[in-house]
């Protein structure tokens, strides 16, 4: 389990720098996709480890 976690974060790290690097755009968007990627990661691993609970229980109404 701790591999499959370590390796999905090398995957994510290497995919976001290639975006901020080799994709041309405003510096505005790339903060708001970087702090939207990194939200989405900290999520998922506060779920991996089972800090918070899974969110399939959460209902927009």
């Amino acid at each position: 389990m701790l591999i499959n976690i370590i390796v999905v974060l090398i995957v994510v790290g290497v995919l976001l720098w290639l975006v901020n690097n080799y994709i041309p755009m405003d510096g505005k968007i790339k903060s708001i996709l970087n702090a939207v990627v990194v939200i989405c990661v900290v999520i998922w691993l506060l779920q991996a480890f089972g800090v918070i609970g899974s969110l399939n229980s959460v209902g927009i109404r």
